[in-house]
């Protein structure tokens, strides 16, 4: 994984003029920095701004980021080499998942494609082996497109009544084309690891995928500020036997991975840049086996900012604020061993999820007892800030 987490690899096509930031570990004092990435390299800016909830607060964050003043780290290349967990030098800084205090929060069942995927899985109850016909059996149905359907809306109210006649439907139909959207907790905040590092699947599943999306920063206020990539890791056998499984199909040691680094909105980048964004996904094997995926967020049933007001309002407040994975653009089905059995991960595979302005997210999969444990917490950072004078 060394050679794939460079900074030519890993930085948006348009670096020179895009507000990012990120965190680093750094040992000389004993926990996180919050750094501006400025001509390749890294500037530690945690004098001014403690976590990375604090600048996402900011009225202006891009700004903000742009005019800090700090102490320079040396060149991001040499902090993503030390960031991969194999030859790590204890003694030097390396990178971490780009968002600190924040809530990390998920949309499911937003994009056609995965919410077919769901009810799929649901029907198969855990079993891979089961998911080719029953996929032939949904679409025969419903057909493959919903993305022209709008979720509440009139027609897709009565497509629920012919599917609940047939004795079809869903609850991940529900959330996909009802009016209410899923919006579930992925992680604990400071458990998400970044770029170069090791993403975890529980050795108890044998159907998983990567799902690759976009994330979305946003302050306490409800203001969208940034974006950012994500690996929302998922356990299909897991969830399929229960959707009351979700958080132990989810929620595992390592299973969120974010970054390479938050771009902040600014008059170069926008929230209608990410409504129009395209992701690729390329999943390498140890065996040599490639799979390679490509969608588009205007393939998904639900704005942004929909999704968004969903999530945080006058019923449900994050004073920390909060980032919020936009959903699952698609996942693999392409049979990897045998037909019929479908996608499922080995050990070492090599997942990058990637777009021109965000960058790319790189990541080995790794059982979630090979990761490393997420040991340093809330009372950590608060005890490190204070130690260090910041708080």
């Amino acid at each position: 994984m060394r050679s794939r987490v460079t900074l030519a690899s890993t930085l948006p096509d348009d670096a020179g003029k895009a507000a990012l930031a990120g965190r680093v570990f750094r040992p000389d004092v004993g926990g996180p920095s919050i750094v501006a990435v400025r001509d390749g390299e890294l500037i530690d800016i945690t004098a001014e701004f403690p976590t990375m909830r604090d600048l996402c607060e900011a009225p202006d964050p891009a700004a903000a980021l742009r005019e800090a003043d700090g102490e320079p780290l040396g060149p991001l290349d040499s902090l993503l080499t030390n960031t991969v967990p194999d030859g790590r030098s204890a003694t030097e800084p390396w990178l971490l998942a780009p968002i600190d205090l924040q809530a990390i929060k998920a949309a499911g069942v937003t994009f056609a494609v995965s919410m077919l995927e769901r009810v799929i899985e649901e029907r198969a109850r855990g079993d891979a082996t089961a998911a080719a016909a029953i996929r032939t059996e949904i679409v025969s149905l419903v057909g493959e497109d919903f993305a022209k359907l709008k979720p509440g809306s009139p027609e897709a109210m009565r497509l629920k009544e012919v599917l609940l006649a047939q004795g079809a439907w869903s609850q991940y139909l529900e959330v996909g084309i009802g009016p209410d959207a899923e919006i579930f907790t992925k992680a604990q905040p400071l458990s998400a690891v970044g770029t170069g590092m090791d993403a975890g699947i529980h050795p108890m599943s044998t159907w998983n995928n990567p799902e690759p999306e976009v994330v979305l920063a946003v302050a306490s206020t409800g203001r969208i500020v940034g974006a950012t990539l994500g690996n929302d890791v998922n356990l299909r056998d897991v969830e399929g036997r229960s959707a009351l499984l979700l958080s132990k199909a989810k929620d595992n040691n390592a299973s969120c991975a974010i970054g390479p680094f938050l771009r902040f909105f600014d008059a170069d980048f926008t929230l209608d840049d990410i409504r129009r964004m395209n992701v690729t996904l390329t999943v390498e094997g140890p065996e040599g086996f490639r799979l390679d995926g490509f969608s588009t967020i205007e393939k998904i049933s639900r704005d942004p900012a929909d999704l968004v007001k969903q999530m945080l309002g006058k019923h449900h407040h994050y004073p920390d604020g909060a980032v919020l994975f936009l959903g699952t653009l698609f996942a693999p089905v392409e049979d990897r061993d045998a037909p019929g059995k479908g996608f499922t991960h080995k050990q070492d595979d090599i997942v990058t999820i990637a777009t021109p302005q965000l960058g790319r997210l790189v990541n080995r999969i790794r059982h979630t007892d090979r990761c490393e444990p997420w040991s340093f917490g809330f009372a950590d950072l608060m005890r490190n800030l204070a130690g260090r004078g910041l708080l």
